[in-house]
């Protein structure tokens, strides 16, 4: 018998105790969305992001302010699940061509193949993995962009694996790499910090109320040789530091507290106000003349910096039109999706 010409073996899917894999690297519907349509359209029907997806924020008000028209060259600066760039690339209809960046080596790759089995591929759309701080890097090979938009939000699918340290509802590694193949860990970041350093990142990155019992709390728990090394382990410290609160209103308050010193650390580790700063300085070179921008940002520190550089250059004379004041999304997608209740856009024209 010729073994060659055999149909290969039926692999059935690896079975598990109870209803449920525990290991993310098991969860098969996380990992593999695209295969569970149904499954995925009942987590969005109840206001929620199914775990491995992620759900774009103000897609419709950024399509309508970006206006893109067919033959236009354009820029992605925040590629994450795509979800923005295939909206941008189906204006081109077939006629235009996309640049896109990301530096999260684990999702790229992903977030590449998806898009290819999508129809689009390097005749229409062109995938870096870079800072999109780089973006001259970019203008040097597309010429004058026409649109840019930046998502400067962190992707539901980084959140969601435990093993990227994102958040603290699950055991995992303390990183909080958007790369993790470069710099260091959020563990290896509190090794070596001062007391007056942390309580600085804390309060200046994430507004922090507590920033300086938790910052000595950290330091004291070092100091004592205690193991931060993962998700959970800080949580705890946090946990501890905050016993004083009101029992009333305490889970709610440590939430909300480990919410912020993860983003706090997560900022820090990527030097996300830096790159954000060369990117807004970069930008307007970048730009076609009447060349249109939108900024997404989830927090008050880059919505700062987003606006005060909009307005110096339309002082200047670089930009001829900003947004008047920040777009929030419609009360009905910040009802149904949650993680778009922080969100604020800005938009920009070149003169």
């Amino acid at each position: 018998m010729d073994n060659d010409n055999q149909e290969p073996k039926h692999q059935r899917r690896v079975r598990y105790e109870g209803t449920h894999p525990k290991a993310f690297k098991e969860k098969y519907k996380e990992l593999q969305p695209e295969k569970y349509a149904d499954a995925v359209a009942r987590v969005i029907e109840k206001g929620n992001t199914p775990a491995g997806t992620h759900r774009s924020i103000c897609v419709k008000e950024i399509i309508e302010f970006l206006q893109i028209m067919p033959g236009q060259t354009g820029l992605d600066a925040t590629l994450g699940f795509g979800g923005h760039t295939l909206e941008m690339l189906k204006c081109f209809n077939s006629n235009g061509h996309l640049y896109a960046t990301d530096v999260d080596s684990i999702e790229l790759p992903r977030t590449r193949e998806r898009l290819a089995h999508l129809g689009y591929g390097p005749e229409i759309l062109t995938i870096k993995q870079m800072n999109f701080s780089n973006i001259d890097q970019i203008a040097l090979e597309s010429g004058p962009l026409n649109f840019v938009l930046a998502d400067l939000g962190v992707s539901s699918m980084q959140i969601d694996n435990p093993e990227r340290g994102f958040s603290f509802k699950s055991e995992g590694p303390l990183d909080l790499r958007l790369n993790p193949e470069k710099g260091e860990s959020a563990a290896d970041r509190l090794k070596t910090i001062s007391q007056d350093e942390l309580e600085g990142m804390l309060f200046e990155n994430a507004d922090e109320p507590n920033s300086d019992i938790i910052a000595r709390a950290i330091i004291l728990a070092i100091k004592k040789g205690k193991d931060i090394s993962t998700t959970t382990q800080l949580q705890q410290i946090i946990n501890d530091a905050l016993q004083f609160i009101p029992q009333k209103t305490r889970d709610d308050e440590i939430k909300k507290t480990c919410q912020r010193c993860f983003q706090a650390l997560r900022i820090d580790v990527n030097n996300e106000f830096e790159v954000l700063n060369e990117f807004l300085e970069k930008l307007p070179a970048a730009l076609a003349e009447g060349g249109r921008v939108a900024i997404l940002s989830f927090h008050s520190g880059e919505d700062r910096l987003v606006k005060k550089s909009f307005k110096r250059f339309l002082r200047e004379g670089i930009y001829k039109e900003i947004a008047p004041e920040a777009i929030r999304p419609s009360s009905e997608e910040r009802h149904t999706n949650g993680r778009a209740r922080s969100a604020k856009l800005r938009w920009a024209v070149k003169a």
